[in-house]
């Protein structure tokens, strides 16, 4: 008897602009699955999965595309052709600072998020009126090689309470060092405000060849060796009581409630990213 399957195959190609410049640090999703990479300094990119699959290429100030996987060679990318929002020019006095985002017990946990973007809620408070203007941005790390980058998102919150549209035009990439460490990164120049109806701080790992660390593991029964790969910085996370998170997997942002989990109290426990921010005014 002869069983018929679809074989995944390592699928290669280049992501480049209309004038041919490579696009770094493209979002490369296989559709409707928890699959993805990102593409290199120079555009390149792999990633195993079945020829037949779509693979959903974007990154801030591009249109997004979906090719098929087996068309993938070259991908184009378009400039995303915004209508930009008219600006107001405001004096930042930067005489007053306060730190949100902290919880009240730190337990700092690491561990490998896969490719997906988690994301933290910041609520909007009638205080923030007076320090209105984000400053820094600081994101506990865990990192076992030196400069590992990611990108950082801003997302302002939908009526509905899920993360709506990103508030910068470009992807912010940003550098940590080695060891356990927490950096604080000055957006200021992004001139960000507080939505009043609150903010989304999320981080997307990039799966590229200067944020791997590959290990041998061996089975203790068997003594048969793999390879583990890890993908660096691995960002710190709090436990934490929560009406609900969102998680951006598989193409889509993801809800996730106490229904959705077993627990006995009103609220569930879910790990956070260690993630706060500094107003001024």
């Amino acid at each position: 008897m002869l069983l018929g399957f679809i074989a995944s195959a390592q699928v290669k190609g280049i992501v480049v602009d209309e004038s041919n410049q490579p696009v770094s640090f493209v979002n490369i999703l296989v559709e409707n699955e928890n699959n993805s990479t990102t593409s290199e300094e120079n555009g390149q990119f792999e990633i195993n999965c079945q020829p037949e699959k779509n693979l959903i290429f974007s990154a801030l100030g591009y249109e997004k595309k979906i090719v098929k996987a087996s068309e993938t060679q070259k991908v184009i990318l378009k400039v995303n052709a915004l209508e930009l929002a008219e600006v107001v020019i405001e004096k930042k006095l930067e005489s007053k600072e306060i730190e949100i985002g902290k919880v009240k017990y730190e337990t700092y946990q690491a561990f490998e998020n896969g490719p997906r973007i988690d994301a933290k809620f910041f609520p909007y408070s009638a205080k923030y009126k007076k320090t209105k203007y984000i400053k820094k941005v600081s994101i506990f790390t865990d990192s076992q090689i030196e400069s590992a980058g990611i990108k950082i998102h801003f997302y302002a919150a939908n009526p509905d309470g899920s993360p709506g549209e990103e508030l910068l035009q470009k992807d912010y990439l940003v550098s940590v060092k080695k060891g356990v460490k927490k950096t604080l990164f000055d957006v200021t120049d992004f001139s960000l405000k507080m939505p009043k109806t609150g903010l989304y701080v999320g981080f997307e790992k990039l799966i590229i060849e200067r944020n791997k660390k590959e290990r041998q593991i061996m089975d203790s029964n068997t003594k048969a060796t793999t390879i583990q790969r890890d993908y660096y910085p691995f960002v710190l996370y709090n436990y934490v009581e929560k009406d609900f998170i969102y998680v951006f997997s598989k193409g889509k942002w993801q809800r996730q409630t106490k229904d959705d989990v077993i627990t006995t109290t009103d609220k569930m426990r879910v790990y956070e990213p260690a993630i706060n921010l500094i107003l001024t005014n």
